[in-house]
């Protein structure tokens, strides 16, 4: 379509696993991945959910208190709040029960609102009946376990999330005949219809197709069905459970969540097996994926203890991975080898830090990695993880302190200065800490770290936009000046003094890349005012030429474009092309001028 329609914006939304980038990307379609809900948006839609949805005062503050509380009582469910349809969905049952702590047993109530209560609240006045029968919620959920199992053994497989019309009503059809449905073809007919508009499960994709409305629904379906065969018709055994599900499909990511359900849903002892079989597998080659997919199943675990001596001995393997490294010489930070081999150590020692995180020998063992590795990958990575999964341990922040002083790779330096930001903002003693790193820390990498966590974390102080003035005209180095007037334009384009202040930036510093970085600023958040095409038009003409710049810091170029993208029907735009175009004594600025010249008058 975008071929046909070249001149229409067209956006494309897609789970990450559902789709081949490359082909977008070769269509020159930008790429980016939609975040989740951070905590503080899943407050507010909480906050705002309950405003909405009760009317008692006493019971809208209980019902809203007991959601915080299941979210913030579980780690699974925590991660799951993010998903905008789930943390509906936590909300709706939130009504009438206690939230539960894993998630299959989440997801089984999310999809019995879904089939059942939502017909119910909604009071339809149609027959709910199919001849002479009712179909069950329960019914419904079996018939969607079998949809979901025949579209993973499709070619595409689960990242495809598509089913054939026809195949979709025979599915149903042979279900509804093993509970004896009169007329159960037709009868599969009106299901796709109520599963599609009142249930919202499953959505038309046009061309005779079908999908789940939401992937999560597929994967849990689909494992649900698994454990169905295994644990209530028998029909698959623990050896098949390995070998025919874990074993074909733990090298696929598309696979993982399916995997990962199905060990949440069995009894630890058949996970532990699988465990074991995981281990077992020669991984390196699929840069150990099977150790870490196998992590991830312990962690469905409820009860770990019972499988603890295989807890153990993964522990051990994933440490080991830690110390990975390639056999021959190669150039750390540069070769593509070099890349994977400190992407593995790095995953593991997240994997051990999210998995053993009620540990405290998991603390232990990560202020050693983040202190004495030699890795600056491993200590960065172990950094991050300390914070993450132990910030209100009194010692985390003083440790992060140490870190980011004494570390003698500026990586992990910054990094512990933008964990200490991100997890202590509310200590008074952070704001002066980021302060002292921004000013005088030696490498010009940390200093920028600390300018920015500083303008995002205290953006309301108002000691923070003179510090960043401060930064933007007295740092020796011109990326951490660059650095603080863009967190200043981002920060305070609200306050009259900015624009003035870049404006002066623009005409008067000494070092062309801060000026070109000012004219962009101003530019950006000042878009289209006229008082400052003087600005530009005077930074076209009278800017020092310096040849060695490229055009993204050379301030005639960025001016002259600002010009013409901004004020293009302005009465000396064209004339100053013109002349720009024949007389700038800089080549590069030169053929940019010819080259929009040509564009403009052909």
């Amino acid at each position: 379509m975008s071929n046909d329609y070249p001149d229409v914006q067209v956006i494309v939304t897609s789970r990450i696993i559902g789709y081949k980038p490359q082909r977008l990307l070769n269509a020159e379609f930008r790429h980016f991945i939609l975040q989740d809900l951070d905590s503080e948006l899943i407050q507010d839609f909480i906050y705002r959910w309950h405003e909405l949805t009760f009317t008692d005062a006493v019971d809208k503050v209980r019902k809203r208190e007991r959601l915080q509380r299941g979210i913030a009582a579980s780690k699974s469910i925590a991660e799951l709040a993010g998903n905008p349809l789930l943390l509906t969905m936590m909300a709706i049952l939130n009504r009438n029960q206690e939230l539960p702590r894993d998630r299959a047993t989440l997801y089984d109530q999310a999809s019995r609102v879904l089939l059942h209560q939502w017909d119910v609240e909604r009071a339809l006045t149609e027959d709910q009946r199919l001849d002479s029968k009712t179909i069950h919620y329960k019914e419904k959920q079996a018939m969607l376990r079998q949809v979901a199992y025949f579209m993973q053994t499709a070619n595409k497989g689960l990242a495809g999330n598509l089913i054939n019309e026809n195949d979709l009503v025979k599915v149903l059809t042979d279900y509804l005949k093993t509970i004896e449905f009169d007329k159960p073809r037709e009868a599969a007919r009106v299901m796709i219809n109520q599963l599609r508009t009142r249930n919202f499960m499953l959505c038309f994709l046009g061309a005779d197709y079908y999908a789940f409305v939401h992937r999560t629904f597929l994967e849990y379906f689909c494992a649900w069905e698994f454990v169905w065969q295994f644990k209530e018709t028998q029909t698959l055994t623990i050896e098949e459970l390995k070998n025919e599900v874990f074993g074909k499909h733990w090298q696929d990511e598309s696979w993982h969540e399916v995997l990962l359900l199905i060990a949440g849903m069995i009894e630890p002892i058949f996970v532990s097996k699988i465990l074991d079989y995981l281990m077992a597998q020669d991984g390196e080659e699929e840069k150990f994926v099977n150790l870490f997919l196998a992590a991830k199943c312990l962690v469905e675990v409820r009860n770990r203890s019972a499988i603890a001596s295989t807890a153990t001995l993964l522990l051990d393997k994933l440490k080991d991975l830690t110390k990975y490294d390639l056999w021959y010489y190669y150039v750390p930070h540069r070769d593509e080898e070099a890349k994977v081999f400190h992407e593995i150590c790095t995953q593991a020692v997240t994997a051990i830090a999210t998995t053993w995180q009620e540990s405290s020998d998991t603390k232990t063992w990560l202020q050693e990695r983040a202190t004495q590795d030699d890795n600056w990958d491993v200590r960065h990575t172990a950094v991050e993880e300390l914070a993450k999964n132990f910030k209100d341990d009194p010692d985390t922040k003083f440790f992060l302190k140490e870190r980011a002083t004494q570390d003698d790779d500026n990586d992990v330096r910054g990094a512990a200065v933008r964990e200490l930001a991100k997890n202590f903002k509310d200590d008074p003693d952070t704001k002066f800490f980021l302060k002292e790193r921004a000013t005088h820390d030696d490498e010009n990498d940390v200093r920028c770290v600390a300018v920015r966590e500083l303008a995002k974390n205290f953006k309301d102080d108002p000691d923070t936009k003179f510090f960043l003035k401060e930064r933007a005209t007295h740092d020796d180095d011109n990326y951490v000046q660059r650095v603080a007037i863009q967190e200043l334009a981002k920060n305070f384009k609200d306050d009259p003094d900015t624009k003035f202040f870049l404006k002066k930036l623009a005409i008067h510093d000494d070092d062309n890349y801060v000026r070109s970085v000012a004219v962009r600023e101003l530019a950006k958040y000042f878009k289209y005012q006229l008082e400052l095409f003087d600005i530009y038009h005077n930074c076209t003409v009278h800017d020092p030429f310096e040849r060695k710049e490229e055009h993204e810091t050379n301030p005639r170029r960025i001016a002259l474009e600002i010009i013409i993208k901004q004020f293009p029907q302005h009465p000396q735009t064209l004339p100053l092309l013109r002349d720009r175009a024949e007389n700038d004594p800089d080549k590069q600025v030169r053929e940019f001028a010819q080259k929009k010249l040509k564009q403009l008058e052909g």
